[in-house]
């Protein structure tokens, strides 16, 4: 089997997202040590800002015509889009930042968006099973005073879900700042219970992952 894992902390020694989806994947490993798992880390390699508009532009103009940074967007996106559907499941750790989504994660979708196998008419992506792990540094839950504050989360599921139609299992942990901001001091109690759930979520999302694509994987040699 294969996994496929994106992460978009800007943070990698540190990175909260990082340590949850690290759970999730030992997950998938125990269950199949053999399993080979792709990873995309875009703080280390980000695609480039410049990506999406050329892929676009470049499907106005036939190939011979196509700049050099055309065709390699348009290679970069196939490569993208490939990765995803070669997988027989997936994780995206993806923290919340500045109150909105990563700019790496939203170009990498942008420029993945242009293959046309997973756009909405596409199917190459739907009923795989994933995980989205997110992180916030603050407390966006219902009742806390900036609980309308998370414009990433909603536009994640949007698109993993309803776009590309995932199977998609949520990993939500907030308040990664306590003991870091000390006007949060008053909160690590209760930041001590989000992380333990979200450690709890991430182990028994990873077995459900590795036992849906067993069994998916087994219906297909079957069939």
């Amino acid at each position: 089997m294969n996994l496929f894992r994106l992460d978009a902390s800007i943070l990698p020694t540190t990175s909260a997202s990082r340590s949850l989806a690290d759970l999730v994947e030992a997950e998938w490993l125990a269950a199949d040590p053999a399993s080979r798992v792709v990873r995309r880390d875009l703080a280390v390699d980000p695609v480039p800002a410049t990506a999406w508009a050329d892929a676009v532009t470049s499907a106005f103009v036939e190939d011979a015509q196509r700049t050099d940074r055309q065709r390699a967007a348009r290679a970069l996106a196939t490569e993208i889009a490939d990765e995803m559907i070669e997988a027989d499941a997936l994780v995206f750790a993806v923290p919340l930042y500045n109150y909105g989504v990563s700019q790496h994660f939203k170009t990498w979708f942008d420029l993945a968006y242009t293959d046309p196998r997973i756009d909405p008419q596409g199917t190459a992506l739907r009923g795989k099973p994933a995980t989205l792990v997110t992180v916030l540094g603050g407390n966006y839950t219902p009742g806390a005073p900036r609980e309308d504050w998370d414009h990433s989360t909603a536009w994640l599921r949007r698109v993993l879900e309803d776009v590309w139609g995932l199977d998609l299992r949520v990993v939500r942990r907030p308040l990664t700042l306590v003991g870091v901001n000390p006007a949060l001091d008053a909160l690590t109690e209760t930041a001590a219970e989000f992380k333990q759930q979200a450690e709890w979520d991430a182990v028994r999302f990873g077995r459900e992952l590795a036992q849906v694509a067993t069994g998916a994987s087994a219906g297909v040699q079957s069939a």
